[in-house]
């Protein structure tokens, strides 16, 4: 695989190596402190509200084994620990089933319990796709070959998630994280991620931008919401904006009905939380702030016609054209609001953008 160039459509030049970090504590744990008696904390990747990963040096690697890792350090709780020993199960069964190391997700190394806080022991990588979007592409994105490169690595790992029939529920850039020459990602972050079947619906499952429409009206989901995450992430990646920026639920189904059209009422008329955007007679309401009073007000919204995707993506001065258009296509295909009739994993990695060469 060819090294991806960056900057894309602008000049830049980025130092990416971490700067030399003072004392720094997280959970009683300072840089420079050995962990295990095996890992050396040498720098923190981030710090969210369940858990923080932190990079280490693994000081007993074999050869085989990297020298740097990533540690993600679990909340001491018993919610957060429970949860966390689903996600190894997860874990441990995507890298059984990938002994190669080949279907972009990040490769899970081991486990162990430190101060009685759980700890997932990963390979460590270089940047999350936010982060390059924000280095490279803040407002005008990627080029599009790179767009094609990633959207043919994500594909990959969701072929590789549906066999082994997991969900990951929270696909955003920034739970995608690439190499250091930018040219390989992986798939990260299986917090949220769950085995397919009969789960629980709750409208605020996966990131609220990155959030299908069936997770919002309180229909089952399974695999074709993985699927709508991808694509609003392809569609960032390549304009340097999000797609559907809502500020609540009600506010993402007004943008999906915007983009796509209305919704088929025998969709609605399976969801759980229908009534909390539609009426009787699946009219739908936006909920908005009246600019007077300040108070929330229901106005309908009727005759939502689709938009044509060559209105939202225009491209760019020395793109292909031809490229362009398949991209186009793979979105519209993509965005079908009825997740039975989504474009499928195995749809996506034999369409035109991604096989053509």
């Amino acid at each position: 695989m060819h090294l991806l160039t960056f900057p894309t459509r602008r000049s830049s030049s980025v130092n990416f190596h971490l700067k030399n970090m003072s004392l720094f504590y997280f959970l009683g744990y300072q840089f420079g402190e050995l962990i295990d008696g095996r890992y050396e904390v040498i720098a923190t990747h981030g710090k969210g509200v369940f858990s923080t990963v932190v990079r280490a040096k693994d000081l007993k690697a074999g050869p085989a084994e990297p020298e740097e890792v990533a540690i993600k350090i679990i909340r001491n709780n018993e919610t957060m620990h429970k949860a966390g020993q689903t996600e190894v199960q997860i874990l441990k069964k995507l890298a059984g089933s990938d002994r190669e190391d080949k279907r972009h997700c990040v490769r899970f190394l081991s486990s162990f319990k430190y101060r009685n806080h759980l700890c997932l022991v990963f390979e460590s990588l270089h940047l999350n796709l936010r982060e390059v979007l924000k280095k490279f592409g803040r407002n005008i994105g990627l080029k599009l070959s790179a767009v094609r490169s990633y959207s043919k690595q994500l594909f990959i790992a969701l072929k590789h998630l549906k066999n082994c029939g997991v969900l990951h529920c929270d696909i955003k850039p920034d739970n995608m994280l690439v190499n250091e020459n930018k040219n390989v990602l992986k798939l990260c972050d299986f917090g949220n991620a769950m085995f397919a079947g009969k789960n629980e619906v709750t409208p605020y499952l996966v990131s609220r931008f990155y959030r299908s429409p069936e997770i919002i009206l309180g229909l089952t989901y399974d695999h074709p919401l993985d699927i709508w995450s991808v694509g609003c992430c392809l569609y960032e990646l390549y304009c340097g904006k999000v797609l559907f920026p809502g500020a609540t639920n009600n506010d993402m189904l007004r943008l999906h009905m915007e983009l796509k059209g209305p919704f088929p009422k025998k969709m609605l008329r399976k969801g759980a939380f229908i009534d909390q955007h539609f009426d009787h007679d699946l009219n739908f309401y936006a909920t908005e702030e009246d600019n007077v009073s300040g108070k929330m007000m229901k106005r309908m919204i009727v005759n939502v016609k689709p938009k044509d995707f060559g209105s939202i993506i225009k491209g760019y001065p020395g793109e292909d054209p031809k490229m362009l258009a398949h991209f186009r296509d793979l979105l519209d295909k993509i965005f079908i609001l009825d997740p039975e009739k989504r474009l499928t994993v195995k749809q996506a990695l034999a369409h035109p953008f991604i096989t053509s060469k």
